[in-house]
């Protein structure tokens, strides 16, 4: 069977965030590292997680065989970048050629000075920090003071942290929504992230109250084009935060990738609709990655392998399941607590599938967005990249 050939009525497109399989050929440019691999370094000696393994990634970080029909192949990124706004906008059919601005010393005083007369009120901080040593750092002071703690990272990000007896967090929130108006031009930043915590001084935690105010997309991507002609689109997680909202039908909010997996699993049965799911699942990323938590990234990855199990159970052969990744945080990396530049897998896998194959390296996540549009059987003017189920599957 072929594309040609296939039409399919649903597309469960997960990223699972992070979950890189090796570094891409330009790792230095990003302080990065030939060796860094987030999928195989999670796993490891440990036991498999058994569904991606036996659909494909097994074959990726170890050219063990494919022993589930599934197409698979190893996606290199366009994009500038390694964060989750190019990654899923790439993966969505739009590549950034032109990093977004960071800032390795904190933001300059044009922005900070503007931003805290609109807030009205002075802020700490204003350096890049990982998000739960900066809360340990300056955590006291900003209950001491009422100032929001402003910080960012390696990536293109405006972070705000404040805990929430001392700022509720729909003030926070609105703090968020003022940044994201002043950040434009030369200081538009991916994201503006409300970063809410919780607790005593020595027992500082960051509950799950995070939102994103990301950029609106700066193209035309597979989302704007399936909504434009009727197809919905149901973000899950934070895919209606890297999206603006934009090219969505319907979101469902998510704290945390327990219910991201229980969200998708009652979609299955409950959309019934021709349409994409468009689903992020990041606890990875956030809780795992950044922490540099190898056993907690690796207890995640087997919780949504086993997740992703019992949502296959649900398809017919009229669906399609893709599983990819947004970008590589590598937790075994000493260097630093960042994302890392790396390949990501491209796994897909239906009920009319009959057989395996391997497609090789490509070069972009474009392909996604193709294979997305194609396998829903939209007409298309546009050309986002390849469709990776052109061969027969």
């Amino acid at each position: 069977m072929t594309m040609k050939e296939k039409v399919f009525k649903r597309v469960f497109l997960v990223v699972i965030d992070s979950f890189g399989v090796g570094a891409e050929p330009d790792w230095a440019e990003y302080g990065d590292d030939p060796s860094l691999n987030t999928a195989l370094h999670v796993i490891d000696d440990r036991p498999a997680p058994s569904f991606l393994w036996s659909r494909g990634l097994g074959y990726l970080l170890k050219e063990e065989p494919i022993k589930q029909p599934s197409v698979v192949a190893k996606l290199q990124e366009l994009s500038k970048g390694k964060d989750s706004t190019t990654g899923h906008w790439e993966i969505a059919g739009l590549v950034m050629t032109t990093p977004f601005p960071t800032y390795p010393h904190g933001f300059p005083p044009e922005v900070m000075e503007e931003f805290e007369r609109r807030i009205g009120t002075k802020t700490l901080g204003n350096f890049p920090a990982s998000g739960t040593e900066i809360i340990k750092q300056l955590g006291e002071e900003h209950m001491r003071t009422g100032y929001p703690i402003v910080y960012t990272s390696a990536d293109s990000v405006f972070q705000i942290a404040a805990h929430e007896d001392v700022i509720p967090v729909e003030d926070l929130y609105r703090m968020c929504e003022i940044a994201r108006e002043l950040l434009t031009g030369d200081h538009a930043v991916a994201r503006v992230i409300a970063r809410p915590f919780a607790g005593k001084p020595g027992e500082f935690y960051r509950t799950p109250r995070r939102r994103d105010f990301s950029l609106p997309p700066l193209g035309h991507t597979i989302l704007d084009e399936l909504v434009e002609k009727g197809i919905p689109v149901v973000a899950v997680g934070k895919i209606h935060d890297l999206f603006a909202g934009r090219g969505i039908s319907q979101s469902v909010h998510t704290e945390n990738d327990a219910e991201g997996i229980k969200a998708l699993q009652e979609l299955s049965k409950t959309f019934q609709q021709r349409g994409l799911v468009f689903a992020n699942l990041v606890d990875s990323d956030m809780i795992y990655g950044h922490r540099r938590n190898v056993e907690g990234y690796y207890q995640n990855i087997m919780m949504i392998d086993e997740g992703l199990s019992l949502l296959y159970d649900n398809l017919t052969n009229e669906d399609l399941l893709i599983v990819t990744a947004d970008h590589g945080n590598d937790p075994t990396f000493p260097k630093h607590t960042d994302h890392t530049r790396e390949y990501v897998s491209f796994i897909a896998c239906s009920p009319s599938f009959t057989e395996g194959s391997f497609l090789g390296t490509l070069r972009g996540y474009v392909h996604i967005a193709q294979t997305v549009i194609e396998a829903l059987g939209v007409e298309s003017a546009r050309k986002w990249g390849r469709t990776l189920l052109k061969e027969d599957v």
